[in-house]
């Protein structure tokens, strides 16, 4: 094969990966809009949360360390080495549960039946709050995070692929790093699951009754504030796995959260009823911008990659906005 065709193959390979990450982000959108109707704005602040609080417990941190040693004068930082990674998962996890009962006592109870652009406008007034109480407990300088994924680019599938190339030809095979591998592995395990729970399960049909009416839901017995704080809770631990992957691969940093951004065009794309449509989605749109900045960039000045995913949303807003997977939502006026 030509060097051409293979760096074609490679450019896409790297966006199938890199849309993979997408997903991730977009299925805590899908997943609470399915069960509650609420476009959840706090999802990629979420993630970034989930993520702080792992790295906190990881490395021994003193939760609100900055903030007790202003007021007592003390000199705090670190308890103790910290604990295990399996260890620490699990009580991020914890965390995010407890946060879910909280948001559903505190905000989602008394806004049953309220407009759903009431119900956004407190996702964004929680995402806020979730950013500072982050900031809060565990500091704004960037983080490493160690959590024994691999990472790099894979040295036998470079061999492999070079041998691919045209005898004669300067090709020293594809790069593909194998932390995005292992995402799209265990996104595609999420996926499976989350899928199976929506479809087979009576929870996962609760939370469909739900979403479909608050009222007729609660008429045969359903309890919205369980159904709630379930989804949320699920919602938090898609986030704490979309916070693993792209804290391993470029740091714990405040701007984590705006992977929520690049999630919309996938969500846009996938449809925001849809767990499978939120993959496709952002393989969709991770494919797109990669191919877009390799073969159009250059004629454009570069760059493409920032907007492109942004242009297809718009594309896909004005011929079929329901999205691919999205149910088409017809109303008699």
């Amino acid at each position: 094969m030509s060097p051409a065709f293979l760096n074609l193959i490679e450019t896409t390979l790297n966006g199938l990966m890199a849309g993979v990450m997408y997903s991730l982000v977009a299925l805590g959108f899908v997943l609470i809009f399915k069960a509650s109707g609420i476009f959840n704005f706090a999802q990629g602040v979420m993630a970034l949360f989930a993520a702080l609080t792992l790295v906190g417990f990881q490395t021994g941190q003193v939760p609100f360390a900055h903030l007790i040693n202003a007021i007592f004068g003390t000199d705090l930082h670190h308890w103790g080495p910290g604990v295990p990674t399996f260890l620490a998962i699990l009580m991020a996890m914890a965390v995010m549960v407890l946060m879910a009962f909280l948001i559903e006592r505190l905000v989602l109870k008394h806004l049953v039946n309220q407009e759903p652009i009431i119900l956004f406008m407190a996702t964004i007034g929680l995402a806020y709050f979730l950013e500072g109480m982050g900031d809060l407990m565990w500091g704004a300088d960037i983080k490493p995070m160690n959590v024994g994924l691999p990472s790099g680019g894979s040295f036998w599938w470079e061999d492999v692929t070079r041998e691919w190339a045209s005898e004669g030809s300067e090709y020293y095979g594809m790069y593909i790093d194998t932390l995005d591998v292992t995402a799209a592995l265990i996104a595609i395990a999420l996926v499976s699951i989350l899928t199976i729970f929506s479809q087979y399960t009576a929870t996962g049909r609760a939370l469909r009754a739900v979403a479909d009416d608050h009222q007729a839901a609660l008429s045969v017995g359903i309890s919205l504030r369980t159904i709630w704080v379930i989804v949320w809770s699920i919602a938090g631990f898609v986030a704490l796995v979309a916070g693993i992957m792209w804290g391993a691969k470029s740091g714990v940093q405040f701007s984590l959260s705006l992977i929520a951004l690049k999630a919309l065009p996938v969500l846009i794309l996938g449809g925001f009823t849809s767990i499978p449509g939120a993959i496709v989605g952002g393989l969709i749109i991770g494919v797109g911008e990669k191919l877009a900045e390799a073969y159009i960039g250059p004629l454009v000045g570069g760059a493409i990659e920032n907007w492109f995913a942004y242009m297809l949303a718009l594309a896909f807003l004005l011929f079929r906005p329901q999205g691919l997977f999205g149910e088409r939502i017809i109303e008699r006026i």
